[in-house]
């Protein structure tokens, strides 16, 4: 936020907002509640909501898109018909830049490969006001960190770990293109009114434990479905002991279990950041008002009164963590990993430890993962595995850089890569794990599905703080716990690691600050140019209105079992070329997904034809002769990353409906927005019903509305039927949705 003078404005009315929203609902509210009722579409309309039922529009303050996002939701953007967006808003071009050779290398080399996205995102951040960040000024959630978080605001960002601004006081959200559309258009933005879950810290980290210890323990107790639909809000004495960058990493993943958001109070720590980032005056705006962010104290002294649910940590209890393979709530601690090693099996060298992404790449990250390789260097500790390193800014790196700690990471043989996400994503040509050959690597990142960093899906990912990540690469053993293992220095005798410690802010204060950002106001005149036989961008063209039938006899497309993320159903690493061209990346459809019936990956029967093929060309056949398709999964269908891709793609080539056992909360709205029909099985274990050469009808579409659930039709082979009810959560604005054939028909009909 660039315009300080508005700080206090902003404060003025969200503590009269707060006030007014506290005498009508006739009680004391948590951190969350105030700024949920505080950024209210409608202040007119304020009245107590019921969590976890009631869908309320929100206004919030600013969007945050990343390259690989804006393009798809600027291409829809486009087609709103305004001359500038509503808001403040800003993209990032972080996605595009593979890792492979360093940073200098990777950046030029993305220039060119990907000049064509960036021109195009230059200029419609020109024609339309937005900031953009080049390639290279840093990851979306640490930039935004640095320049825009702010005490109190709401921000929807198009990236599932936008939240990370919650280390800042902010409720940041993370939410599909759609919705950005909506925000940026001066539109209401609707969600469903999050549960509350309260987590109250005590005591202080011990020794090599970290703020990643705090939330990889919460994922591992949680689940990945633990925090869906809720935002987790930190209270007690235990935060103070944790910095401002430190909340970020917690907030950031929260976005693990689901959770719609996560935040921590404001305090003299947030108010230290943003003085070390040059927001003083937004520190003295925030300092004013400082009682109005945090939980009312009645809410403070009787927490289980006000939130859905409390969770209780007492930081000075845990042990540093290792989470993986696989998914980030596989919770090992350091102590339990030697025997899971020997009772898994999992391959016990590690080849690769990778520190950065935008959960652990702030300048303190970087000055622990460089305090634990100074020792090593001292001690005549060589690594064992290959190091690299992401920083999350031009900001951080040239502060590291200027206070040696850059220095110290490459003497220890580190390879500093560009500040971008890079393998965290998939972009990474890592080389060498060819042939599904299982192998093991340490990251800071946040997500360890399969085949995520480098496509092999025998990679096993463990999840780790950054001096977690990088003992482990001087050990190079996934057993090793170097809080009671010693290490062999050059002189033969045994050595141990000393807990490490870094300063959480630089003491000469930051340099580069805004590095890489170009700023502008909006310029009806500029010229968006897009080449009609470009392979990497495509206008976006309005999907058809509901034909007002039922579904009948849709062919089954796939049906899904176990673990199915979004990079299940749209994969990233290179495809992620194609993220705003439509038609091309909708070849990736499903393609990670496994087929319940014979276990293969992007291969499903065509009962057109009776052969088995890629699941992308049995879903144009069927959108192409007609009736289109139903997908059918499992829980949490849609977890992970806010791709609206694997909503759109589906919708592109003729997928109707998706009926599951239970949705990720933003993949479900993107469903909806896009116009697929989002249903969930009234009885789980009618997935079992489902049969590989089933026709499937949806009936009672034309009395699509709360309260009133439809009717699933299955048609055998042999001549047989079943049914059964299906389950939804359309209220009355998302099912004019789906009758309009998607959000987007409905926008432009009701602002134009």
């Amino acid at each position: 936020m660039y315009d300080f003078e508005a700080a206090g404005k902003f404060y003025a009315s969200y503590v009269e907002r707060t006030s007014i929203a506290r005498r009508v609902l006739g009680r004391p509210l948590t951190f969350s509640e105030k700024i949920l009722y505080a950024h209210l579409y409608d202040h007119g309309a304020l009245r107590p909501m019921v969590r976890g039922r009631d869908y309320v529009e929100f206004a919030p303050d600013r969007v945050a898109m990343q390259d690989a996002t804006a393009q798809m939701a600027l291409l829809q953007f486009m087609n709103a018909g305004l001359d500038r967006s509503a808001v403040a808003a800003s993209v990032h071009c972080d996605h595009l830049i593979e890792a492979r050779d360093g940073a200098a290398a990777d950046l030029g080399r993305a220039m060119e490969t990907n000049r064509e996205v960036y021109d195009f995102l230059q200029s419609v951040s020109r024609r339309y006001g937005i900031a953009f960040w080049k390639p290279g000024a840093g990851i979306i959630h640490q930039v935004i960190l640095e320049n825009y978080a702010m005490p109190a605001g709401m921000m929807t960002g198009a990236d599932s770990h936008t939240p990370n601004a919650g280390g800042l006081a902010m409720l940041a959200i993370g939410v599909g293109g759609a919705d950005v559309v909506d925000v940026m258009a001066g539109m209401g933005w609707e969600l469903r009114m999050p549960e509350l879950i309260g987590v109250r810290l005590t005591g202080r980290l011990g020794a090599w434990c970290s703020a990643k210890d705090v939330i990889l323990y919460l994922a591992g107790t949680m689940g990945v479905k633990g925090g869906t639909n809720a935002i987790l809000e930190y209270f007690g004495d235990g935060v103070s002991s944790i910095s401002a960058t430190g909340r970020a990493t917690i907030c950031n993943m929260g976005a693990e279990l689901g959770a719609t958001s996560s935040i921590f109070p404001y305090d003299e720590a947030t108010a230290r950041y943003l003085e070390a980032t040059g927001r003083s005056a937004v520190a003295r705006s925030a300092d004013a008002v400082a009682a109005e962010l945090a939980a009312d104290r009645e809410v403070l002294r009787r927490p289980a009164d006000h939130f859905d649910r409390v969770v209780e940590i007492d930081l000075s209890s845990l042990e540093p963590y290792l989470n993986g393979p696989f998914s980030p709530d596989a919770a090992h601690t350091v102590s339990q990993m030697k025997a899971a090693v020997a009772r898994e099996g999992y391959p016990r060298e590690v080849e690769t430890a990778l520190v950065g992404s935008c959960t652990d790449s702030s300048y303190e990250d970087l000055g622990l993962a460089a305090a634990v390789a100074r020792q090593a260097m001292e001690k005549g500790i060589k690594p064992c595995a290959k190091i690299l390193i992401n920083p999350g800014s031009s900001q951080v790196l040239e502060t590291a850089r200027r206070d040696g700690i850059i220095e110290e990471l490459e003497q220890a043989g580190a390879v500093i890569m560009a500040n971008a996400c890079g393998p965290c994503i998939g972009q990474w040509d890592r080389g060498g794990v060819h042939g599904n050959r299982p192998n093991t690597i340490l990251t800071s990142f946040n997500r360890n599905f399969a085949k995520r960093n480098d496509g092999n899906p025998c990679t096993h990912n463990f999840v780790a703080s950054p001096q977690m990540v990088m003992a482990m690469a001087f050990s190079g053993d996934l057993g090793f716990n170097p809080l009671t293992d010693p290490l062999r220095g050059s002189d033969g005798e045994s050595v141990m690691f000393d807990p490490p410690s870094a300063r959480d802010l630089p003491e000469g204060g930051f340099s580069g600050r805004g590095d890489g950002c170009i700023e502008s106001e909006a310029d009806p005149l500029v010229k968006i140019i897009i080449d009609p036989h470009s392979d990497r961008l495509q206008l976006v063209k309005p999907f058809e209105a509901w034909d007002g039938r039922d579904f009948e006899r849709l062919p089954l497309l796939i049906k899904a079992a176990g673990k199915c993320t979004t990079d299940h159903i749209s994969m990233a690493g290179p495809w992620l070329k194609y993220r705003g061209h439509l038609e091309n990346i909708s070849g990736n459809l499903l393609m990670g997904a496994t087929n319940a019936f014979t276990g293969d990956t992007n291969s499903v029967l065509n009962l057109l034809t009776g052969d088995r093929t890629r699941v992308s060309i049995v879903a144009r056949a069927y959108r192409d002769a007609g009736p289109g398709s139903i997908v059918v999964a499992g829980e949490n269908y849609g977890e992970g990353s806010s791709r609206e891709h694997a909503a759109m793609e589906p919708r592109f080539l003729g997928v109707r409906a998706v009926l599951v056992k239970s949705f990720a909360r933003i993949h479900e709205t993107n469903l909806k927005k896009q116009g697929v029909l989002a249903i969930t099985f009234a009885y789980k274990d009618d997935y079992d019903r489902i049969r590989e050469d089933d026709r499937i009808s949806v009936k009672g579409l034309d009395g699509l509305a709360a309260g009133h659930d439809l009717v699933v039709e299955l048609h055998h082979s042999d001549g047989t039927q079943e049914s059964f009810g299906a389950a939804h959560t359309y209220n009355e604005l998302q099912a004019a949705w789906f009758r309009a054939g998607s959000a987007l028909n409905c926008r432009t009909h009701r602002v134009f």
